[in-house]
């Protein structure tokens, strides 16, 4: 599976060339490491890494 990570927000999507979440077409396959968001309404760190949604997100993109 080839995923890609939004340069724009950080979602991980593993299909399509846009993201789902910011509407963004800069992907990029280069990244490495991810967190997977399970509550972002009570994470302090999605509120410092100002994610919304629960999903899985990029944090280290080249």
């Amino acid at each position: 599976m080839d995923e890609k990570a939004c340069r724009k927000c950080g979602l991980i999507i593993s299909h399509g060339e846009t993201c789902p979440l910011c509407n963004s077409n800069e992907l990029t396959n280069k990244w490495n490491g991810y967190i997977i968001m399970l509550n972002a309404e009570k994470s302090e760190l999605a509120k410092l890494l100002n994610i919304k949604v629960n999903s899985t997100y990029a944090i280290n993109m080249a």
